[in-house]
């Protein structure tokens, strides 16, 4: 037993599917899991009012789905495990392997600047930056969000060269979706691809994701979920500079159990996922990957809570760099968050134990809900108590 259980979960047996219009799966399911899940998310949907929700869970070698709720209040669609959810955050962690393939493949080098791999940008402070960086958010304090004046790529462009770093570069951490949007950039264009075929013609298939998308094509729309906004409107997340390379991938309970079993199994992909999992630095308990927050396994959930954070998004950090890397080879739980306007997602994987969790929701909620829920589930998981 490598995460403590909660005591709490006796409590939340009673209130099974007090969520109106609930669906199940996953009958299958051995009972430790099945009751764990079930006691766990109904009550979660009721408490955030989240239409709907498409659970995954990896263990033992096999996956279980779990799914509740609605695609689509105006419809009446019900989620199921082939259900498109966005992926808001989580998306990053794509670009990171995407970047892992590419120094795979001989293409770059994370030690290589932003000037050196785009001429725009030679000169400018932003061009001195690394890749590494700007993929670990270290590149000088770039903010959450580019200014709401930014739409483009060619307005990207005339961003970064105007930007002045705030600290140097490699000394703070501050989350930004420019920074690793950049990085994702450049990537793709080492491959001499842009991002979204990329990652939809090079890498999705390699992963042997065939329902996970960049831009949902129109035989697929039907599948893709209504996320509901704070006001209760339907929405769906708007193109943005840098967007696909953020926050824009969509996927499926299904195709993101595959992913999950991906990172501790894929031999064509191993340089790749070994590059994306490494440790490159530590600030406080969270240990930056590309893409992937690591944490030391095992971890208590007060430490999880702390590194998913507002804190850790919204202010800047000081980072303390591994030289080397710490290679992804211990014992080590991988999570991140993912957020658009209309949904909120969370993934948490052990590789060591091949255990895994995926919460796909229609409804942004508090990242502590997500990690506090996925915790419970893990614990069960990563018990001997399911035979």
């Amino acid at each position: 037993m490598r995460i403590q259980k909660t005591s709490a979960l006796a409590g939340l047996l009673g209130c099974l599917f007090l969520y109106s219009g609930l669906t199940r799966a996953a009958e299958n399911a051995p009972p430790a899991i099945a009751q764990v899940v079930d006691a766990t998310i109904p009550p979660l949907m009721k408490t955030h009012d989240i239409p709907g929700m498409a659970i995954a869970v990896v263990a033992n070698g096999r996956t279980y789905f779990f799914n509740y709720g609605l695609a689509s209040k105006q419809s009446r669609q019900p989620v199921t495990s082939d259900t498109l959810f966005e992926l808001g955050s989580i998306s990053k962690t794509f670009t990171g392997i995407l970047g892992g393939y590419a120094l795979s493949q001989g293409k770059l080098s994370l030690s290589d600047t932003a000037g050196s791999r785009l001429p725009a940008l030679q000169g400018r402070a932003i061009g001195q930056a690394t890749l590494l960086q700007l993929a670990t958010y270290t590149a000088g304090g770039l903010p959450l969000q580019f200014p709401d004046a930014v739409n483009s790529g060619q307005q990207a462009i005339g961003y970064f060269q105007a930007f002045r770093p705030a600290f140097p570069a490699g000394e703070r951490r501050l989350y930004s979706n420019p920074s690793i949007g950049l990085f994702g950039y450049l990537a793709a264009q080492s491959l001499g691809q842009p991002f979204e075929e990329a990652m939809e013609k090079t890498l999705l298939p390699k992963l042997g994701l065939g329902s996970t998308y960049v831009r949902v094509p129109a035989s697929q729309m039907e599948r893709y979920a209504w996320g509901y906004a704070r006001d209760g409107k339907p929405v769906r997340v708007r193109a943005g500079a840098l967007d696909s390379e953020a926050y824009g991938i969509k996927s499926s309970a299904a195709d993101m159990a595959k992913y999950m079993a991906a990172n501790w199994g894929d031999v064509r992909l191993r340089q790749a996922l070994d590059a994306s999992h490494a440790a490159y630095y530590r600030t406080g308990d969270l240990e930056q990957g590309l893409g992937w927050e690591g944490y030391r396994y095992p971890v208590s959930l007060q430490r999880l809570l702390a590194g998913n954070a507002n804190e850790m998004a919204f202010q800047p950090q000081l980072v303390s760099w591994l030289t080397p890397a710490r290679p992804a080879k211990q014992a080590v739980l991988l999570n991140k968050t993912g957020s658009t306007n209309g949904f909120g997602a969370y993934v948490a994987l052990v590789p060591s134990r091949k255990i895994a969790v995926v919460m796909l929701a229609n409804r942004n909620y508090p990242n502590a809900a997500r990690v506090t829920a996925a915790y419970r589930i893990l614990a069960v998981l990563d018990s001997a108590e399911l035979s």
